[in-house]
């Protein structure tokens, strides 16, 4: 079983359907398009509404976690290294109002991050007042493997990866 060892959470805000996982030292992976799974791609997250707030969970372990799509509508794992140790989740255009936790919480080196979302197909292309669509990022120490896709059911995430 894996323990949890920090979690946050927070509004990150959304531009042009992109809020970023970035290290400001380095690219974090190897070229990821976001056609080839519908939600990331190298450093950023690909959101259903335009512009406006999201609402991300950080989650950290020692070992990955146990895996679920409940309540989930799209989910990928992919691996991340972190030049600096601050590997973080940003805004594309704002900064955060309130940092989330460190995903790289181990400093430099190769992570796994699992990243879940829901919500995309409620307000496409527009710019809600309210939040409405839902992410959660789970990290954990782990050695480069390829990308995995665990579920895909959103219409949102099946539009890009026709694209």
């Amino acid at each position: 079983m894996s323990v949890e060892v920090e979690r946050g959470n927070g509004l990150v805000p959304v531009a042009y359907h992109q809020f970023k996982i970035s290290d400001e030292d380095g690219p974090i992976a190897p070229d990821l398009a976001y056609e080839h799974n519908g939600l990331v791609e190298v450093e950023d997250g690909h959101t259903g509404i335009h512009t406006g707030d999201v609402d991300v969970t950080v989650a950290m372990y020692e070992t990955a976690p146990a895996s679920s799509t409940e309540n989930w509508q799209e989910i990928l794992e992919f691996s991340a290294h972190s030049v600096s140790g601050e590997l973080m989740v940003r805004g594309l255009m704002a900064d955060l109002d309130e940092e989330l936790p460190v995903l790289s919480f181990n400093g430099p080196g190769d992570y796994r991050l699992r990243v879940h979302a829901r919500g995309r197909d409620t307000a496409v292309d527009l710019v809600p007042d309210e939040v409405t669509e839902w992410y959660l990022i789970q990290a954990w120490p782990a050695p480069p493997t390829p990308v995995t896709v665990l579920h895909q059911s959103d219409n949102y995430g099946a539009s890009l990866r026709a694209s």
